[in-house]
């Protein structure tokens, strides 16, 4: 009951401060993790991970109706194998049903969450929040860890961010869907990929979405990681690789899921991990594979010896 009664008196507490505008934001814990580049997270202590869900739930009430059904990333019901389903099915539908090639471009953006601009950020948010309380509380939340860059950036790690980013770029696929009207159009986080039958449209499409970028959200474009290609060499999304006729597993995921299957494979009979904490690793890569043409890689990780 001390525990629940301490926990009582910190949301009390911080209902007052937030009704009050006396919140104020506190550190973050960051630790690095490989992904397998090395990523740095900012982990917000549990009082200020309980304002991130409440600010986030109220986001997504305002955005969720306004984003274009290909934005995928952090939104209900959609997610990476929806994105992956929508894009087997406007390949097949630019393709008809397989019949012609086309081509594709495939971009990231460079350090997308350190680079977010917070004056841009908050400009768009004042767009359509009318609430001046909630934009009070935003932008605490915003201006919490700047990564000694003036006005720069959102920690990776609160489950904000991820809307806020999703608000951010949203910009982004209004641009492409309204302004430039392509038709095939995907993106997940700041990951996306657009395709059609005419290269040198794609290209022209391609220098309108890097000035945009630089101008009106002030991102670039990783340039090393800039895919043109035509659909039958196969378009590498969301950790799959779409083909003509079948969808296998990304060759880097791939790799990672056998030596990650042999690792805990080794610790299961060492006796450090329980058939429990193996199948939880196990069942995890099926999910993904389940998803594609694995038949082979699922009975190597089922039987693993």
């Amino acid at each position: 009951m001390m525990f629940e009664d301490k926990l009582e008196d910190n949301l009390f507490e911080l209902h007052d401060k937030l009704v009050n505008f006396k919140y104020k934001h506190g550190d973050y814990e960051s630790f690095k993790i490989y992904d397998p580049k090395i990523r740095i997270i900012h982990k917000a202590q549990v009082i200020d991970r309980v304002v991130h869900t409440l600010a986030a739930n109220e986001l997504e009430r305002l955005y969720k109706p306004i984003f274009i059904k290909s934005s995928y990333a952090c939104i209900k019901n959609r997610g990476i194998h929806k994105a992956l389903y929508d894009l087997v099915k406007c390949s097949q539908k630019a393709s008809i049903n397989n019949k012609y090639n086309f081509w594709y471009v495939k971009c990231d953006i460079r350090k997308f969450f350190n680079n977010i601009d917070q004056i841009v950020l908050w400009e768009i948010l004042n767009k359509k929040i009318k609430n001046k309380n909630f934009l009070w509380l935003i932008k605490q939340i915003i201006v919490s860890h700047n990564f000694g860059k003036v006005d720069k950036g959102l920690p990776l790690g609160n489950f904000t961010s991820q809307w806020l980013a999703n608000i951010y770029l949203n910009e982004l696929d209004y641009f492409v869907k309204h302004k430039l009207k392509i038709k095939y159009y995907l993106r997940y986080a700041d990951d996306f990929i657009f395709f059609g039958h005419k290269k040198t449209d794609l290209l022209k499409s391609l220098c309108s979405i890097i000035e945009f970028l630089d101008k009106n959200l002030k991102l670039k474009i990783h340039e090393n990681k800039i895919v043109i290609k035509k659909c039958g060499s196969g378009m590498d999304f969301v950790g799959y690789k779409v083909l003509p006729h079948y969808v296998i597993i990304r060759k880097r995921i791939k790799k990672k899921m056998i030596n990650k299957t042999k690792r805990v494979k080794e610790q299961l009979d060492k006796g450090i991990l329980s058939n429990w904490q193996y199948c939880q690793t196990v069942n995890s890569y099926l999910g993904w594979l389940k998803h594609c043409n694995g038949y082979n890689l699922t009975n190597q990780i089922i039987y693993f010896n």
